[in-house]
């Protein structure tokens, strides 16, 4: 089968990047993927290829070595389009360490748009996040939505990153750019043999869950039973992985075809509807039959209220839904950690 084209994906062997490089294989695309493994690991390039039966290209350097990336683009000139996962991702960790924060997310993707300018690759999907919105003034948050003070390095750089890419493509500049803010990504792909992985101690809600189940965590702590919910705890907008995947599909077969109605655009992805912390616990619990031993502690810095998504733009404009419920999402979740710690 011919290949649609050649599509880039950094940090494509992290949680969102490798089942993306799934999805793009799958669709007919040929994938590269750059990642430097700071928050992945190299077996998961393996997994890709048993899912697809195809072996992306795989190169292990980091954003930062602007030679090395220099050096990438001379050889991948072919390029069809980029897709940026590649980043620090921890809302807490990025209080307790902005520098290296402000460093790896930001500067990457200036040596990112730099090269692309200079070889000129076009098309550019940019892993945003909700996290821009801080604390909306109404929910369900639109894109029209005022972006308020970050209340994190780490939403602070998604912020910074977006108006890069606005200003570039303001500039002048051959790139056409599209922006997904998506909410929170949880489950796993339904073979098993890829999902959600970090590095230590988890600092996202789904992976603390399985491994406190597991019996690698001693108990899960949910940060704060005091926020003005129904029930008290955060409220967010949990996404299926593989839903959130498919977004990036649709949204970089957009700028190829030339679809994209302005130079630079941006969606949310997202269900649309938003559940507490405890509701996922009750998920989670209903869909796999195993008990969750959790304590409350006090809120943990960086954290907002609730949020969830209007995807009425994403739905209308971009021609993407997500189609995942709760359910099948912590069941995929624990699905994914049992086949991997069994060795």
């Amino acid at each position: 089968m011919k290949s649609k084209g050649k599509i880039l994906v950094t940090g494509g062997s992290g949680f969102i990047g490798s089942h993306t490089s799934v999805e793009l294989i799958q669709q007919g695309y040929e994938v590269v993927i750059i990642d430097n493994l700071s928050n992945s690991e190299a077996f998961i390039i393996d997994r890709i290829e048993q899912i697809t039966g195809i072996r992306p290209k795989f190169y292990q350097f980091d954003l930062l070595d602007l030679g090395r990336l220099d050096g990438f683009f001379l050889e991948n000139n072919d390029i069809a389009g980029v897709i940026h996962f590649a980043a620090a991702k921890a809302v807490g960790e990025s209080v307790q360490i902005p520098l290296h924060y402000y460093r790896n997310n930001l500067l990457t993707m200036v040596n990112l748009l730099e090269v692309m300018v200079k070889y000129k690759i076009v098309n550019f999907v940019f892993s945003s996040s909700c996290t821009v919105y801080g604390q909306p003034d109404e929910l369900p948050v639109t894109e029209n939505a005022k972006v308020k003070p970050a209340v994190s390095p780490y939403g602070y750089t998604k912020q910074v990153n977006e108006n890069i890419l606005k200003d570039l493509i303001r500039s002048g500049a051959n790139i056409k750019g599209i922006a997904l803010r998506y909410f929170n990504p949880i489950g796993a792909h339904h073979s098993g043999l890829i999902g959600e992985l970090p590095r230590g101690v988890p600092s996202n809600l789904m992976p603390f869950i399985t491994q406190t189940v597991y019996g690698i965590r001693e108990q899960l702590k949910v940060f704060g039973a005091d926020y003005n919910t129904l029930d008290g705890s955060c409220i967010r907008d949990y996404i299926h992985v593989v839903d959130l995947a498919k977004a990036h599909i649709v949204a970089i077969e957009r700028l190829i075809h030339g679809k994209n109605l302005s130079g630079y655009e941006m969606f949310n992805i997202g269900t649309g509807s938003g559940f507490s912390v405890f509701e996922v616990i009750k998920s989670f619990e209903k869909s796999t039959g195993q008990k969750i031993n959790y304590k409350v502690v006090a809120r943990r810095g960086g954290d907002i209220e609730q949020i969830w998504a209007d995807t009425s733009k994403a739905n209308n404009v971009l021609g993407w839904k997500a189609e995942k419920n709760l359910d099948e999402m912590t069941l995929s979740a624990w699905q994914w950690e049992q086949k991997y710690r069994v060795k």
